[in-house]
């Protein structure tokens, strides 16, 4: 089976800084137990991705996102 190649969003967008306040584009990028989605998961390149960590980390450090969620089994 073939399957499709991921295309970045933010390269096709032509992005050029992922910004740590913009919460709908973090909260894409997270698991609901709180946990940063990897790259060949959601299709990202290496150089948005850095970014996006970056960003998901430095909201988290700023109470803008949960490091965990509250409903953890």
């Amino acid at each position: 089976m073939l399957k499709s190649k991921k295309i970045c969003r933010f390269t096709e967008a032509k992005v050029k800084y992922i910004d740590y306040k913009d919460m709908k584009i973090l909260q894409r990028y997270t698991s609901e137990q709180g946990r940063i989605i990897p790259k060949r998961i959601t299709g990202t390149s290496a150089k948005y991705h850095r970014e996006l960590t970056l960003a998901i980390k430095r909201a988290r450090h700023m109470a803008l996102l949960p490091f965990v969620s509250d409903t953890v089994k």
